[in-house]
């Protein structure tokens, strides 16, 4: 199994910044791929952004240029650093990740941390 813990959420002004943590632990052979995911009230859940095994980062176009992904493979941690931030990103933001599990069958897994609200108000 595969946990994920995201922090950093919280209340921030428009135009301001916050950076989101998401700490994957358990028995993890390889990262496939780690990203950010984000729900308004009503409405589905988004792909904000992904980074893969191989350094690959993708982001919806609603955050490009504004949010940075990024990680930190010795400590199985990615990170959202989200600038310029508008009332429209207030969200629940969900850490999630693939994995090969260790073992001996090396499993690919999916996991979802519990996510982290981010409310853009003044």
């Amino acid at each position: 199994q595969v946990q994920l813990v995201e922090s950093g959420g919280g209340l921030v002004q428009p135009g301001g910044s916050l950076r989101l943590s998401c700490a994957a632990t358990g028995s993890i052979f390889s990262i496939n791929a780690m990203g950010w995911y984000r729900q308004a009230p009503g409405k589905q859940r988004e792909l904000v952004a992904l980074i893969t095994g191989g350094g690959f980062t993708t982001y919806s176009d609603s955050v490009k240029g504004r949010f940075t992904i990024s990680r930190d493979s010795a400590k199985n941690m990615v990170y959202l650093r989200m600038n310029s931030l508008k009332s429209e990103d207030t969200a629940v933001y969900f850490c999630n990740g693939n994995f090969v599990e260790r073992g001996p069958n090396l499993r690919t897994m999916t996991s979802w941390g519990q996510g982290t609200q981010v409310t853009v108000s003044s």
